[in-house]
Order: structure tokens, then C-alpha cells, then sequence
């Protein structure tokens, strides 16, 4: 990809008494191109000359017309380490230049340079080398005449339309396109250009609701022009700046710097469309126009703002930018005095420029779409954040496979679960795309919904595997399943067909745990095992998919082996008398991966065992009895007291007597009463009635119906959890704060 070179770039060498064009490249004197065409045109006439002095006499003058060539077209001059040249006539879809000087105006120019004996050069040769915007000089001596000229020209347009416009459709997203615009035009087709686009942008069938508003979205000039430095060398010498405004015909002094004094370009920002305005009719009218015509003369104040300097003549081109259904945007290129008026050709030009623009931006949009629905459909399938069980902490990270595939079939979850336990999911749907995306949400509902059921874990496999064969048949993925339970310090865990767990001690050992592999979800007809494991306080247990471990590069056993070595080393650098910071933990596991080891995306999810120790916890068994709500008050009463929370004593003997008397009036089965103190102090009653209770108004009339009302009030928060053995309903309570001195 050829870059033009732009302000920063610093100037080339120049031949003797050249100038300097906007690029900052070396003009040739007119005098020196005039030279190279007497030379062409009689080399056979007059005396004959030592073929040494006329050798060197010609190199001269086609090393000066060269560069005239380049100069008086707006074209970049040629440099030796990056040429920004057009492919030749003739050259393959391989040739990929922005810009060129034609092949035949080299042929010629160097066999003027070879000597004098061959005769003249081509006809039209010079002329030819002017480039995409000659001067438009007379035709060059030796039988080339305007058609010539005029033929040689439009092939070097279509060459560089065909550069430009692979060069904008080069871009994916909206800002490489918009940039590519102004690269391929600045400085080979004009001096600056402004690109304003809609905001915001119309996607697909969107109809605007509110006024059109245009904003300005990138601007590219040649180079600020801060101070104007000797233009008189480039118009002519010995012009002053009024002169050379005069000389030109169609400028005054205000149109010469295209820059303002930041080098920015003085133009709006915003432009509001006016409905039957004069630039709402060139708009809608799709062709380029010149700013010399009556509608754009009236449409540019609106679009640059009335402050902006207007080009006379034909020194600025202003295209619409129409998408597939909808002007999206305008452009506005512009020339400076130093080199020649867009001509009517060129209209062309900027309508191809402009329509590729506008149907890559179309497509962007459309695009950028699509990239942020699959984001908000990764995201929601994905936990917004984890829960704050008690006794374990979590952390989590998802990666994609790839910019171009943001959504997979890896999900994690953490789902809450009663008696203060938790079940921690990590799955693996088959691929990496919409499809996938949506198969695995629909399992990490059917998930959620099973745990709330409180089934073992092996059960819950079994209805997974039973949902996806409904899904179809080609509805594979594996799962683990796993459920914590922090009084016990016990882990319960099921595997279908998914890679083992690593567990990493509090003492730096990392350890794979052994669970039964299992097949994978979606088989059918397998029978999935459970097994219970310790779950020591400190410990780190570390779910993960195989995106983590396996790679083009690695099998999956290595990558196991390789990430139980990562998490033993990160234990011995954080000390082994504490364990390492958890989020900390997981982006030390990602960085394991190197490049080539992203074939898959990624799902990882940490959990912390903190446990509670069996000093908080307080257990007992109630028969469903008249007299178990009184000695319900009195374990709770003592629970309390042995724990220095006297101050909550009413509140929890009133709610605990409340909830005691609706488990005993359902019950069939001893009722289970059990407290627990951590951050605060939870209280969880269980009975054998699947019968969830439902708070409702009770009449003023009615005896009963205030106990879960008197709950809700005085309680922090409080549940109800249907089991597979019947319910549990819990409430919660602040514990009371420190006072004056004191420290908890």
C-alpha cells in the first residue's frame, strides 16, 4: 500500500532553481520542461553535437521534466524509498500502487536521455507525463496531438481510480474507510478534503426520527500552512501574493491557505439539513458538483458554516455521499491556486470516489451492527456479575476466539443455593458462533432452573443431557457441574466429557482432581457419576473449558500439566503461608498462553473456599409439634448468647417463632432450625411441604396471615427455595455494629 506523504514529511531534493509543491517535493522550472521538448522535437535539426554533451545534455533535461511531470499535476514526486507511482498500462491485479506516472512517458523520457540518434522521442510523450491533471499545455511537437494528450490522461484517471477505490475498500470499519478516502485522494486528486457523514448513521431500513445533522467526521489536508512561504517561486518569479492571486484569475487572497492558522481546517462541525434547503437539494440531486455552480455556491455556507472562505471557479468539488437507500454524508474536495482547476472529468472522479465510500460505509455500519449484537447476545448470556455466597469467592474471565467470532458456546456460572451452599457451572458447546451462542444459553437456563431444584449434580447432568438430544441431534457440549458446601467443607462434583478440575492447596500444591470423565451432553443414554471431595479452607478450585488448555500446538493432558505447573508457581511467588490475590490468579493463568494457543474461546472461573467455621454455625431438629415454636426461642435465645449478639434477641426470637409455626403447620417430617454467623446472621428453617409461602394483605378481620409481613419488615432480606425434599425459607439480619472502642 503506497502512502502519500503528508506535512510532516520534510522536502526532497529539488534540481536547480525548482520550487516546491504542497508535498513538499521538488518542482522542475518551466524552462527546464520546455527544454526536454525543443530537445525532442529537433534533435535532428541545427549542427550536430558531441553525442557525449548531448547525452548529458538530454539526461539533464529529462530529469528536469520528470520532475516537472510530477509537480505540475499534484502528483507526488517519485522518491527512492517509497515511490507512490500508478501501475502502468498493462500491469496485474498484483500491482498494487495508489498512483503512477504512465509507462510510455518513462520509455520516452529515457530515450530522450539515451542520446540524440534514435530520432525524436513518442509523440506526446511529455504530455503524457503529466500525469492525472496536467497543465493542459499545447501538444507536444513530433506527430502526438490532443487526442494523444487527452487519451493518455483519461487512462491515467482510471488508473487511479482503480487504486483509489481498491484502496477504500480496503477498510472494515467505518474510520479505516473514511481514512482511505482521504489518502487516496490527498494529494494525488486534490489539496484537502473534508468528509462529514450523518450522525448518527442510518443502519439498514432506520428511518430518521429527528432533523438530518451532518457532523464532521475527519478532515486531510497536503500540510498546514501557517505562514505563507514564498508561493511567488511556485507561481512564478518575482509575483508577490496579490499577484499571484491575479494570475490565477479565479482566487482571491482569502482562498490561498486551505489550512487554518492550528492547521486545521476552518469548517463547521455540525450542519443541520435544512428540509428544501439549497444543500438538501444537492444532496438529494446525488451527482458532484463544482463550487462555481449556483446550487453549490449556496449549499457550502450551510455545510461549512458561513465563516468559511468559498474557492471561486472550479477549485472545489462537493459529492454527496449516497448509500444503498439514503444520502449518508458529504465530501468536499478542494485545490489550492498552486496547481490546475478540477475539470470536467474529474466530476467523474469524485462521483466514483464517493460511491464506493458511501456503499463501504453502508457496510460498516451494517457490520458494526452485527459485531455489537453478537457482543450484547455474549453478554447476557454471561452472568453480568458473580454472587457473594458466604464462605466462597469467586472470579471470572471469558475470552473469544477471535475478533471476528466474539461469541462462543463457553459459559461459567455461580448459582446460590440453600443452606448457604453454592453449585459452580462450567460448559462447552461445540463451536464458536451464533448457533452455538444460543444452544448454550438455553442449556445455562435449563442449568440454573435445575439447580434451583436442588438435584445432585449427577441429576442435573442427566435432564442437561435430556435437553440438548431435544435441541437436536447434533447438539453436543460438556458441562461440570459442581456444588460447594462451606459448613461441610465438601465439594460434590459431576463431569460430562469436560477437563478435570485443578484444586491449588493452601501450601502451593497444585492438584488435578480425579473425576469420573463421563461422556459429553447430547449423547444420551449415559449414566453420569458423582464424587465428594474435601474442601479445605484456602484452597482455589479452578473450572475451566479446553480453549485454555489444548491449541493446534499442545494436547489437552500437556496444557493440564503445563497449568497445574503455572498455578504451583504462582502459590511459591506469593508465599505459601497465604494464597495468591484471586483476580490476580486468573489474569496470571491467561498469560500462559502464547501465540498459536487461541483456537478456541475461553471460560474460567475461581472459586475461593473460606468455609464457615463450625463455631458460628448452630443445628437442630424440631418435631412438628405445638411446642416447637417456644423451643425454637429458646436454641435461638442461647445461640446468641454464646455468640455476644444479645441485641438481636427480640427480632430473630419473633421472626424464628413466625416462620417455625408455617413449617409446622405443613410438616410431616422433623423441621430443621439452623443459624449461622458470618457477615451477618442468617437463619434457615426447612420442612418436608414443597408448598412455597407467599406473602399477601391479610383483612383486618383475620386472625393469621401477618407472619411473613412482620419477615419482610423486620428482616434484611428473605427467601424461599423449593427442595427436592421439600423447601427452606431464610431471612437475614445486620449483625450490630461496633460501638465507641470496640472492635469486631
Amino acid at each position: 500500500m503506497t502512502e502519500y506523504p503528508t506535512s510532516q514529511e520534510g522536502p526532497q531534493p529539488v534540481a536547480s532553481g525548482g520550487g516546491t509543491d504542497e508535498a513538499g517535493h521538488g518542482k522542475a522550472p518551466i524552462a527546464a520542461t520546455e527544454a526536454v521538448r525543443t530537445h525532442a522535437a529537433g534533435a535532428g535539426a541545427g549542427p550536430a553535437a558531441e553525442p557525449g554533451a548531448a547525452a548529458a545534455a538530454a539526461a539533464s533535461d529529462v530529469r528536469a521534466a520528470r520532475s516537472a511531470a510530477g509537480s505540475g499535476s499534484g502528483l507526488p514526486r517519485p522518491r527512492a524509498a517509497a515511490s507512490a507511482e500508478v501501475p502502468a498500462a498493462g500491469s496485474g491485479p498484483g500491482h498494487d500502487h495508489d498512483n503512477a506516472r504512465p509507462r510510455q512517458a518513462e520509455e520516452a523520457l529515457d530515450a530522450a536521455a539515451r542520446g540524440t540518434a534514435a530520432g525524436p522521442p513518442p509523440a506526446g510523450a511529455a504530455a503524457g507525463a503529466a500525469g492525472l491533471h496536467g497543465a493542459g499545455g499545447p501538444a507536444p511537437a513530433g506527430g502526438g496531438g490532443p487526442e494523444a494528450t487527452a487519451a493518455r490522461r483519461e487512462g491515467d484517471r482510471l488508473r487511479f481510480v482503480g487504486a483509489a477505490t481498491r484502496r477504500i475498500a480496503r477498510g472494515i470499519d467505518l474510520d479505516e474507510i473514511v481514512l482511505g478516502l482521504c489518502r487516496a485522494t490527498v494529494p494525488t486528486f486534490s489539496d484537502a478534503i473534508l468528509v462529514y457523514l450523518r450522525d448518527p448513521l442510518p443502519v439498514g431500513d432506520e428511518r430518521p426520527v429527528g432533523p438530518v445533522v451532518l457532523r464532521l467526521r475527519r478532515t486531510d489536508r497536503l500540510r498546514p500552512i501557517d505562514d505563507l512561504t514564498d508561493i511567488s517561486s511556485t507561481i512564478g518569479a518575482g509575483m508577490d501574493l496579490a499577484g499571484a492571486a491575479g494570475a490565477v484569475g479565479e482566487l482571491d487572497f482569502s482562498q490561498l491557505p486551505l489550512v487554518g492558522p492550528q492547521g486545521d481546517l476552518p469548517a463547521a462541525e455540525l450542519c443541520e439539513i435544512l428540509p428544501g434547503g439549497a444543500l438538501a437539494e444537492v444532496l438529494r440531486g446525488v451527482r458532484p458538483v463544482f463550487a462555481s455552480s449556483a446550487a453549490a455556491r449556496a449549499a457550502l455556507p450551510e455545510l461549512l458554516g458561513m465563516d468559511h472562505p468559498l474557492p471561486r471557479g472550479n477549485r472545489a468539488v462537493l459529492a454527496p455521499l449516497r448509500g444503498r437507500r439514503r444520502v449518508i454524508g458529504a465530501a468536499v474536495f478542494l485545490r489550492s491556486p498552486e496547481r490546475p482547476a478540477f475539470e470536467q472529468n474529474d466530476l467523474l472522479v469524485a462521483a466514483q470516489l464517493a460511491t464506493h465510500t458511501a456503499l463501504g460505509i453502508d457496510k460498516a455500519v451494517l457490520y458494526g451492527r452485527e459485531a455489537y449484537i453478537a457482543d450484547e447476545l455474549q453478554r447476557t448470556m454471561l452472568p453480568d456479575s458473580l454472587p457473594q455466597p458466604t464462605g466462597v469467592r469467586l472470579a471470572s474471565r471469558y475470552l473469544p476466539a477471535a475478533e471476528t467470532a466474539r461469541v462462543g458456546g463457553d459459559w461459567y456460572d455461580a448459582i446460590p443455593l440453600p443452606g448457604s451452599r453454592v453449585a459452580l457451572v462450567v460448559g462447552d458447546v461445540m463451536g464458536h458462533s451464533m448457533t452455538s451462542a444460543a444452544i448454550m444459553g438455553q442449556l445455562r437456563t435449563t442449568a440454573q432452573t435445575l439447580a434451583q431444584l436442588d438435584l445432585p449434580p449427577a441429576e442435573v447432568l442427566h435432564h442437561l443431557d435430556e435437553q440438548a438430544q431435544r435441541l437436536g441431534t447434533d447438539r453436543m457440549a460438556t458441562c461440570m457441574y459442581a456444588v460447594y458446601d462451606p459448613v461441610a467443607h465438601r465439594i460434590t462434583i459431576a463431569n460430562a466429557g469436560h477437563p478435570p478440575p485443578v484444586l491449588l492447596h493452601l501450601g502451593g500444591r497444585a492438584e488435578v482432581l480425579r473425576v469420573p470423565p463421563g461422556r459429553p451432553i447430547g449423547v444420551g443414554g449415559v449414566d453420569f457419576e458423582a464424587v465428594e471431595l474435601d474442601a479445605p479452607a484456602g484452597a482455589t478450585l479452578l473450572l475451566y473449558t479446553d480453549g485454555l488448555v489444548e491449541s493446534r500446538l499442545r494436547d489437552v493432558w500437556t496444557g493440564i500439566e503445563q497449568l497445574r505447573e503455572r498455578l504451583a508457581t504462582t502459590a511459591q511467588l506469593t508465599g505459601l503461608d497465604h494464597p495468591p490475590p484471586l483476580e490476580a490468579l486468573c489474569d496470571d493463568v491467561l498469560d500462559m498462553l502464547g501465540p498459536g494457543d487461541r483456537d478456541d474461546d475461553i471460560a474460567l472461573l475461581a472459586a475461593r473456599f473460606d468455609g464457615i467455621a463450625p463455631s458460628d454455625v448452630a443445628y437442630w431438629f424440631l418435631d412438628p409439634e405445638e411446642t416447637a415454636p417456644g423451643r425454637a426461642r429458646r436454641f435461638a435465645r442461647r445461640a446468641l448468647t454464646r455468640w455476644g449478639l444479645e441485641e438481636l434477641s427480640d427480632s430473630l426470637e419473633l421472626l424464628v417463632s413466625e416462620v417455625v409455626t408455617n413449617a409446622v403447620r405443613y410438616a410431616e417430617r422433623p423441621v430443621t432450625l439452623r443459624l449461622l454467623r458470618t457477615d451477618v446472621l442468617r437463619c434457615e428453617v426447612g420442612d418436608d411441604s414443597p408448598q412455597l409461602p407467599r406473602q399477601r394483605r391479610a383483612r383486618d378481620t383475620d386472625e393469621g396471615g401477618r407472619g411473613l409481613f412482620l419477615v419482610n419488615r423486620l428482616a434484611r432480606r428473605w427467601g424461599a427455595t423449593r427442595l427436592s425434599s421439600g423447601k427452606v425459607v431464610w431471612f437475614e439480619l445486620p449483625l450490630p455494629g461496633p460501638g465507641p472502642g470496640e472492635r469486631r
